[in-house]
């Protein structure tokens, strides 16, 4: 489509949104785009609708198809209502949970989520406030419902806002639900087919309740009571919600393990959608961890931990062998929490041999070989944590979930919520240091412990942003030049397999053998896997306009005192591997 072309279907689009059907609000925002010598912002607005992704609906905060604004909330909701009544035709009556994060509009959009559903003769279960995300799942699942609408964009800048979709098993949507509620949306063509007049008889509000059987359950998780009733009142956690929903439950769930001796951050204990403090309110920036370190140099403290702004994400710092404090990286999180559930498990005799763990494919290779060495099946799966809770859902009722993670920081230990869970993860990794400290280690020596017994890795995530219609034109080439010219070798390296998830072919390279993977769906993933055991891999970003690239590499540690010569080894590869990638 041409510039002249795509700017007339943006005008028509944008002249419907001048019309009486929307606030007067709305109308002078769109009148003002329309009016303006530079149509970019126009444009951007109106060039596409939102549409599911890897976690639902996000976007900027605004007006236009292509904006979080009560619309575009009102046409996801009024089509996942019509898909709710055509999936569940025989049920009295169909219920959801309804929560939202602490951005701004999330409680307004929240509402109005739970209007247009109750409106549709559906029962909502709305929150009376914010909420962590994976409150949400488990309210899903706690009170039998068949679906559930989550108002956050996570850790994104505080201009985002977003949907997340979840279905009756408490995990966000996937096919063939995602395809169908999306197919119901784009039939709504007017504002008048969404109902936003709601039926208050259908709206239950919850709360403290589900909050104390939430945390009930994440107390049953705990599986060194003793080890953390010895420990809980010396050692000493900073932890920070970073302005979000882990504030309330966050403390209150650690406390319910043992941990008394919690240090917070004053500033950011205050919800806000503006997240005053940080420039992104993402716990895996150092930025974002700044004040709690600041915190824990004062205070001296043994552990830092954070949540993201919907606490389903978990940051993490530790002090290594000189005292200083060093951000853990997402996969290190997930290697350390699994290492120790699987460790624990094997300590306490409950393993059966029907226990399994998951991680996403661009996860850390070293997981695969702790459970390998402790017997434990290991799934790999997408990126998502929808993809986490498909395998669980695979295995339900015939093997044992013991835990699962992705590199982006994120946590599941429990099948009672499906996903990810900052609060359960962060209280377990404050078990996993008291755990660490009884048998004589610090966690930086605890994490040496693994490299040194698994093998050492290292990984570096590169994102590349290319907003907008022109960016995603770009990322679109970009990965189409790497599938047509994969490189030969990397960091002096031959690259010996080929994995394209788009078409799930495996490719030998040396003999050009082509093997299929088994997958549910394909996905627009490609890997590299090198002899030495580097693996890159490259995705678009499903949730926002960047492309990733994922880079792991190996190296050699036979004692706690190479790890600093390890650690710089490996960066020094890392940075081989991205300028052959051109990145």
């Amino acid at each position: 489509m041409g510039n002249e072309e795509l700017l007339k279907s943006v005008k028509e689009k944008a002249e419907v949104w001048l019309t009486d059907q929307y606030d007067p609000e709305t109308r002078a925002q769109v009148k003002q785009m329309l009016e303006a010598e530079d149509k970019t912002p126009l444009i951007e607005a109106f060039y596409k609708d939102l549409e599911f992704g890897t976690g639902g609906l996000r976007g900027i905060m605004g007006a236009g198809t292509n904006r979080m604004n009560i619309y575009t909330v009102g046409a996801a909701t009024q089509g996942l209502a019509n898909y709710l009544k055509e999936a569940f035709p025989d049920l009295p009556q169909i219920s959801v949970a309804v929560g939202h994060d602490v951005r701004n509009n999330s409680r307004k959009f929240a509402e109005i989520v739970a209007n247009i559903f109750s409106a549709n003769g559906i029962k909502a279960y709305l929150f009376d406030s914010f909420r962590p995300t994976p409150e949400l799942s488990f309210a899903i699942r706690h009170l039998g419902c068949q679906s559930g609408v989550n108002i956050t964009a996570s850790h994104n800048p505080k201009e985002y806002n977003g949907y997340k979709a979840y279905w009756s098993d408490g995990a966000q949507i996937i096919a063939p639900h995602d395809v169908n509620i999306i197919n119901h949306v784009e039939r709504i063509k007017n504002v008048s087919d969404i109902k936003f007049k709601g039926n208050p008889d259908l709206i239950e509000i919850i709360g403290d309740k589900m909050d104390k059987d939430y945390l009930d359950a994440i107390k049953g998780l705990q599986l060194s009571p003793e080890i953390d009733a010895k420990y809980g009142k010396t050692l000493k956690i900073v932890y920070t919600p970073i302005h979000g929903t882990g504030v309330k439950l966050v403390p209150e769930s650690l406390n319910n393990y043992g941990f008394t001796n919690i240090i917070h951050v004053p500033e950011q204990d205050i919800p806000s959608g503006d997240f005053p403090t940080v420039d992104s309110p993402n716990p895996e920036n150092a930025s974002a961890m700044a004040m709690a370190v600041a915190k824990a140099k004062e205070v001296e403290a043994d552990l830092v931990v954070a949540s993201d702004p919907d606490a389903d994400r978990i940051g993490c710092v530790i002090r290594d062998t000189d005292g200083e404090y060093v951000l853990v990286n997402g996969n290190q999180i997930v290697m350390i929490l699994l290492n120790y559930l699987m460790n624990r498990n094997a300590e306490l005799g409950t393993l059966t041999g029907k226990e399994y763990v998951v991680k996403t494919i661009v996860t850390t290779e070293t997981i695969k070989s702790i459970a390998d060495a402790n017997n434990i099946r290991m799934f790999d799966c997408y990126t998502g944590f929808k993809w986490i809770a498909s395998v669980i859902r695979d295995n339900e009722g015939t093997m044992r979930y013991l835990g699962g993670g992705e590199e982006s920081y994120g946590f599941l230990a429990e099948t009672f919520a499906r996903d990810k869970d900052s609060v359960s993860a962060i209280s377990l990794m404050a078990e996993c240091l008291a755990w660490a400290k009884d048998k004589g280690m610090s966690f930086m020596e605890m994490l040496q412990d693994i490299y040194i017994k698994y093998g050492f890795s290292r990984e570096a995530g590169i994102s590349v942003v290319r907003p907008g219609k022109t960016g995603a034109e770009e990322i679109q080439a970009m990965m189409k030049a790497f599938r047509a010219n994969a490189p030969k070798e990397l960091a002096g390296s031959k690259v010996v397999t080929i994995k394209d998830y788009a078409d799930l072919n495996c490719t030998d390279v040396a003999t050009g053998k082509v093997t299929k993977m088994d997958f549910p769906v394909t996905s627009n993933v490609l890997q590299y896997f090198t002899e030495d055991g580097t693996k890159v891999s490259i995705r678009p970003s499903g949730t926002e306009p960047k492309i990733k690239f994922y880079i792991e590499v190996k190296g050699k540690m036979a004692s706690k005192a190479d790890y600093h010569a390890a650690t710089e080894a490996a960066d020094a590869k890392i940075e081989m591997v991205k300028k052959h990638l051109g990145i």
